[in-house]
Formats: structure tokens, sequence, C-alpha cells
């Protein structure tokens, strides 16, 4: 009894240098805020922001994209597709069998009514349509010229 004494004495001071050479850090001094932000010191949200604060190339790039909605092998399928987006309101635009790089029927949508299909709505409608794809792609180059 007494060596089991002894050696749970020793792997505890064994433990206690241990854990001294594992101290914490000294906290760094952390210069204010204010030194680095000047007069912005308030936190606004990208709504409240004023229009002339915006970089227009980014909200230009992020409204450069439109939505295809498609991929189906089958035109019965794709005509399915056009008729549920007639019943929700949502404007879109046919496009023919494309080449190999855009293979199958795809929908584009309106770039007025794409606010009407959030990830909740192209989930539900990709529960209805099995082979049912979503792509942002650039407009240009891509859909055919009008």
């Amino acid at each position: 009894m007494r060596w089991l004494f002894l050696l749970l004495l020793v792997l505890n001071v064994f433990y206690y240098i241990w854990h001294q050479q594992e101290a914490p850090l000294r906290a760094k001094d952390v210069t204010p805020l204010s030194l680095y932000r000047g007069s912005q010191q308030d936190i606004r949200l990208l709504s409240e922001a004023p229009d002339v604060g915006r970089d227009k190339g980014k909200t230009a790039q992020v409204d450069a994209g439109c939505l295809y909605i498609g991929g189906f092998a089958r035109q019965d399928v794709a005509q399915g597709l056009e008729r549920r987006l007639n019943g929700m309101d949502v404007k879109y635009q046919s496009l023919p069998k494309g080449s190999s790089e855009v293979a199958g029927y795809w929908v584009r949508v309106a770039p007025e009514s794409r606010r009407w299909l959030d990830d909740v709505q192209l989930q539900n409608l990709s529960k209805e349509f099995n082979e049912l794809k979503h792509k942002i792609m650039p407009c240009e180059g891509v859909a055919p010229a009008e």
C-alpha cells in the first residue's frame, strides 16, 4: 500500500510540473478599434447603407447571373415544369435543346421573377421533378439571341 501511495505522489508531482510548462500565454496588447476605423465606428446592415457608399461593380456582378432550371432529357417533363411555373406566376423563357455544353431542356427564369424562386421553392420543385437542376450562369452568351 505504501508503494501505491508513493507512485501516486510521484505521478502527481510529474503532472504538476508538466502543466506548469504549458502555462497560459500573456494577453497581447490590443489597439482600440477606434484607431483603425476613425469616423466609421458604427455597424450598419447592408440594407441600411446608402446607395452612394456601395460598390456598383459588386452589385452588378451579383445581378449578372441568370437562373436556369431544367436539364430534362424529355420535353414533356420540361413542359410540366413550365405549367408549374405558370401556376406560381413566374415569368420564364423556354430554351431550345442546346449543344453538348447545356444538354437537355432548360428554362431561363426572368430576373424580375427570380425572387419568387428561393431555396425552399427550388427544393419543392426538385422533389416534384426528379431530374431538376438549377444553375446561376451569366446571361450573355448562354441565352439565344432574340
